[in-house]
């Protein structure tokens, strides 16, 4: 985990001093998009890295909309996006090839009594229609709702799988899956939603509809607030050689176990 983070800070570190860049040399793959891809991207570009030592790898942590946006652009060689991609992303000539699955957790702060909630009432929690934890089995006060920042896949997927889409009164839009995290650990409460491969002990998870979110109920498909982890290429125009060799390697059966070990579900 460490030798992980330690990746990232480097490649973040990278990217912050030379910005996105296309990567078209044969040995360099650049990635750009989706925060909660964070873990998945970095144990498989570390993977790559040491197989292909004279590779250059970088990550660059913007959200899914700006990975997209990236690779349309040309400015990246592969987009992150934890979304499905919209009709107008695959009109522009945009591929979306499936990593892996991923849910979308509901946490509330450890000392948050309520364990469950079904898709209905987060729906209503969200939209300001229930305001106080009283009204779900909680303790009496106020429901402070974090969420994401316009333009998250992670938004996108909660939004559109509870149909809150553009209705949720959230008192803070964070940029980060890290910082809904911290802010929920931090506020007794607060609820709020993010990458099952990103949640820490910090949080508790709830359980939506009676299932909690776990690598087993994704793949099943019991658990309701799931969304695909995306590769996202353009169609018109092939990746370079080291790193079509990265996309390959990615969707192998080499890196299930890298998949599984950083949460989230294969989709191969």
């Amino acid at each position: 985990m460490k030798k992980i983070l330690s990746l990232l800070l480097a490649l973040t570190l990278t990217l912050a001093l030379t910005g996105c860049s296309s990567g078209s040399g044969d040995a360099s793959v650049s990635t750009d998009g989706s925060t909660s891809m964070e873990k998945v991207i970095g144990a498989l570009g570390e993977r790559f890295m040491e197989d292909h030592p004279n590779t250059t790898f970088t990550y660059n942590p913007t959200g899914s909309g700006s990975g997209i946006q990236a690779v349309q652009e040309g400015r990246c060689q592969i987009g992150l996006s934890s979304r499905s991609l919209k009709e107008e992303e695959l009109a522009a000539g945009l591929t979306g090839t499936v990593l892996a699955y991923d849910g979308i957790a509901v946490v509330v702060n450890p000392e948050n009594p309520v364990t469950d909630l079904d898709t209905e009432t987060i729906a209503q929690i969200f939209t300001g229609q229930i305001t106080d934890w009283s009204q779900v089995g909680g303790q009496p006060g106020e429901i402070v709702l974090i969420g994401r920042e316009a333009g998250s896949g992670t938004r996108d997927g909660f939004e559109s799988i509870t149909g809150t889409e553009d209705l949720c009164q959230y008192r803070q839009e964070l940029t980060s899956t890290g910082d809904v995290i911290t802010a929920v650990s931090q506020n007794p409460a607060a609820i709020g939603y993010a990458s099952l491969a990103s949640v820490k002990d910090t949080v508790k998870l709830l359980s939506v509809d009676g299932v909690l979110p776990s690598e087993e109920t994704i793949r099943q498909g019991s658990y309701p607030i799931q969304r695909p982890f995306l590769l996202v290429t353009r169609s018109d125009e092939p990746l370079g050689q080291t790193a079509q060799d990265f996309f390959d390697f990615a969707l192998s059966p080499e890196a299930y176990e890298l998949i599984a070990a950083a949460g989230v579900v294969s989709a191969n």
